[in-house]
């Protein structure tokens, strides 16, 4: 029988092509994934273990849980441990956020990972951790040295002047150096600028102080009793431990970021073989049906049931062994694409081999192999079942009554399951979210179950329209798509997955995007809006600088405080009275916010609602630095995206704050948004490369751009299973064809030309891929809506927006598949001779 299947290996490589190509895309997709990520652990935790070489015991601080503030270690602290038996040196570091301006001005790097910090020189004048390749490191106030990527970026040299951004006001440095470091936020593709200790201490935290210390050991010295020795020495509020052990938190935090990333590939990957499937039992269920008499007169010369059925298997093993080896090869080379694409992200990966361990081979053959006997089994089960004499009378065993009875029965209970846990998640709001991917999976599996079903009265539905535009090869191809539902059906069945996620996905994002633009246009009044480029706040310093500028004539702050009220921490902003109702518009329900200039707060309807609040309640509170207090609501107002659940005058929450944290500033300015008014912004704070002045078209694609971003990347992912469904179409119409080579050469001698020959195949095409997309847009848009419903609370301005621009331009793209797909497919229909094609059997 293996002797058989390898036969029938050989003997069918054109009709079994597209089968190896699906699943080689899914298994290349599932190698290069852990190749990729099996090289990026292995790189970075080699970098993580090589900055640990030296350290015997790292000390971290965190913030005092009873001040809120961030104290450090201080100087005495370290010449203490300096003293210790054992050690070696104690280097202390502080860091922080700093932007380092281009020569026009722009910010240089990722905006996430522009850092600052101390260079530390121990008693021969170098910091171990930096290497320099030009100059030396700063040694006062006004000098600064530069990571060497940023510098190139920058185009500096030794001597240049610098314009550096940190929390406060922009100022100039003299560059006194270039390095190389293995520091994180420069593999991040951001930027390193190292200053004297003394200003970076004042710029980060306060004179005197680190935040975390460095030891290494003398020779001999054992680790773990050094850090015996220094835990008692150090403040509550700050953590010791072996360079070890550092290196090994390190090295599992970067698994489990390496994690993420691969279950969301692996995710996608699924997704193409769960496609790919259908395309495999299609091709295997055609194959049974076109070699019915040789597994006659196999069964009719003594082979069982059983054989039969291993004989397709082994087909099908042989095939996934071949897929699996090629696709595993791809994946391989996709790491490597992978891994040299991440430079375009402006992300660098540490040197390091590509590891091509023994899991992702296992798992590409395991997978491979399995998925594809997995598929082929229904089909070999069908085989085994068909009786020798019906076989050899060419009589192909069809689908029994019964049988499709109880399938669409089955089928339509787990739609309806799938429909029910859905719209169930729908009403339970954010929690329902798991509730709906359950549901959603019921969901897919009961409409491909029932696709065959509704391909009869769907398809029907578009025949007449066939039948007028195209005539006969429009009658044909309507025929000939419902003539074998089970195997319309689960060509439909790929591309419908497909275009489910992406309709889904499209759906959610498009409303999405449609109420943070709402957001924008109907609430936000200011014709500016200021933050910092690495959303680290703006300094208070900004506001006086925005509030003399003559441009300006309303600006309010957006600024973060808390309080506590009884047992629960209620989130306020601090704003102007007065001038926020001119930068934000606030739709007030009861009361005045003119109440704010005179001390009292503003609620929003919800936490009013929540706490029993209402105008003229006094409500005793507990200030961020502990002190206790009392406040009056004076207005309640309609909640928004950009409104927190409170609104205070930034006089009320000044006194209790050491240090403001203001999130962005709301501009108004005289005459509105122009070249004139924004260029007096930018001079105002200074030309500073780490705060944006931003108009309305900066802010909205701000807030969708996440949004845009994640769902061009969820449509390039999901782009490999729709080609995956694509060679389905393609394979489906190839071997129809060449079962129906009798029927079209009977269609030819009675007078239907090539042309219309290839015009009823692609009709055929475009018919069985506009049902699959049909019932995908359908689908999607359902769980689309569903997901929605449970982020309304989060975004208090979502409604449901359908992008019937993006279905149609879907389903026009379906259609474009079914030509594209047919191509192959009606040229070999149409190229059959005559006389050849009525005498086949």
């Amino acid at each position: 029988m293996f002797r058989t299947a390898l036969r029938n290996v050989l003997a069918h490589k054109a009709r079994l092509l597209m089968t190896v190509l699906a699943v080689m895309l899914g298994v290349a997709f599932v190698s290069g994934t852990l190749v990729f990520t099996d090289t990026l652990s292995h790189a970075f935790r080699k970098q993580s273990a090589k900055s640990y070489d030296d350290v015997a015991v790292g000390i971290t601080s965190y913030v005092d849980n009873d001040t809120g503030q961030e104290t450090g270690l201080s100087q005495r602290t370290l010449d203490r441990i300096g003293k210790l038996d054992g050690v070696a040196s104690v280097t202390g570091r502080v860091n922080g956020f700093a932007g380092v301006a281009d020569p026009d001005g722009k910010l240089i790097g990722a905006e996430w990972s522009n850092t600052g910090s101390n260079f530390a020189p121990g008693k021969d004048g170098e910091d171990p951790a930096y290497d320099f390749t030009d100059g030396s490191g700063p040694v006062r106030d006004g000098q600064i040295a530069l990571d060497k990527d940023t510098a190139a970026k920058g185009e500096y040299e030794v001597g240049d002047k610098v314009r550096v951004a940190t929390n406060g006001p922009v100022k100039e440095f003299t560059l006194t150096g270039v390095f190389t470091t293995d520091d994180g936020a420069v593999s991040a593709g951001g930027s390193l600028v190292l200053f004297d200790t003394s200003l970076a201490q004042r710029l980060y935290l306060k004179p005197g102080h680190y935040q975390d210390v460095t030891l290494t050991a003398a020779p001999g010295a054992d680790d773990e009793e050094i850090l015996d020795t220094v835990k008692p020495l150090i403040p509550e509020n700050a953590e010791a431990k072996t360079g070890a052990t550092l290196a090994e938190e390190q090295a599992w935090r970067i698994e489990q970021d390496m994690s993420s990333l691969n279950q969301m590939l692996l995710s996608f990957a699924g997704i193409a073989l769960f496609v790919g499937v259908f395309l495999i039992a299609n091709t295997f269920t055609m194959l049974v049906a076109q070699r019915t008499r040789d597994l006659a007169l196999m069964r009719a010369v003594g082979a069982s049931r059983k054989q039969i059925t291993r004989s397709v298997l082994a087909e099908a093993g042989l095939v996934g062994l071949i897929a699996s080896v090629v696709g595993f090869g791809l994946g391989v080379a996709l790491a490597v694409g992978l891994r040299s694409g991440m430079a375009a992200f402006d992300m660098k990966v540490p040197a390091g081999p590509l590891v091509i361990g023994a899991t992702p081979l296992i798992t590409a053959l395991a997978v491979g192999i399995l998925v594809t006997m997995f598929a082929a089994w229904l089909p070999g089960r069908r085989a085994g079942k068909i009786p020798p004499v019906a076989a050899m009378n060419s009589v192909h065993a069809a689908p029994t009554t019964k049988s499709l009875v109880v399938r669409n029965s089955i089928g339509a209970a787990v739609t309806a399951l799938g429909v029910a846990l859905i719209t169930a998640g729908a009403a339970a709001g954010e929690q329902g979210r798991e509730i709906i991917g359950g549901g959603a999976f019921f969901a897919l599996v009961g409409v491909i179950v029932l696709i065959p079903l509704l391909s009869r009265p769907v398809i029907a539905l578009v025949r007449p329209l066939l039948v007028r535009a195209f005539g006969v090869a429009g009658k044909l191809a309507g025929q000939n798509a419902v003539r074998n539902p089970r195997r319309t059906g689960a060509t439909a069945s790929a591309l419908a997955i497909g275009l489910t996620l992406v309709t889904g996905l499209s759906v959610l994002g498009v409303s999405m995007g449609a109420a943070l633009d709402k957001a924008t246009t109907d609430q936000i009044k200011a014709d500016y809006m200021i933050e910092t480029a690495a959303g680290g706040g703006v300094d208070r310093s900004a506001l006086a600088a925005l509030d003399r500028t003559p441009a300006v004539s309303a600006l309010s702050p957006d600024q973060s405080a808390y309080f506590r009220v009884k047992d629960d921490y209620v989130s306020a902003t601090g704003v102007t009275p007065g001038d926020v109702q001119r930068v934000l518009d606030i739709d007030v329900v009861n009361g005045s916010l003119s109440s704010l200039g005179k001390g009292r707060m503003a609620v929003n309807e919800k936490t009013a609602a929540e706490q029993g609040w209402k105008v003229g309640a006094t409500v005793p509170v507990t200030f961020d630095d502990g002190k206790k207090g009392s406040l009056e609501v004076g207005a309640v107002y309609k909640a928004g995206a950009v409104l927190s659940s409170v609104l205070v005058d930034t006089k009320v929450i000044a006194p209790h704050e050491a240090k403001p944290y203001i999130s962005r500033i709301y501009v108004k300015t005289d005459g509105g948004p122009s070249d004139a008014n924004e260029k007096a912004l930018v001079n105002a704070l200074g030309k500073n490369p780490a705060i944006s002045v931003m108009d309305h078209k900066d802010i909205r694609d701000e807030l969708g751009g996440a949004v845009n971003m994640m769902l061009n990347i969820m449509y390039g992912l999901l782009a490999m299973a729709l080609l995956i469904a694509v060679l389905g179409v393609v394979n489906t119409l190839a071997m129809s064809v060449f079962e129906r080579q009798q029927e079209i050469g009977m269609l030819r001698a009675i007078g239907l030309d090539r042309p219309r020959v290839k015009r009823m195949v692609r009709l055929e095409a475009v018919v069985i891929s506009v049902f699959g997309a049909v019932v995908g847009v359908a689908l999607g848009s359902f769980l689309g809506w569903a997901i929605g419903q449970t982020i309304k609370e989060e975004l208090p301005l979502y409604a449901l927006v359908v992008p019937w621009d993006r279905i149609g331009i879907f389903l026009v793209l379906a259609a474009l598949v079914g030509v594209l797909a047919a191509m192959w497919p009606a040229r070999s229909a149409a190229k059959l001779n005559m006389l050849n094609a009525i005498k086949a059997e």
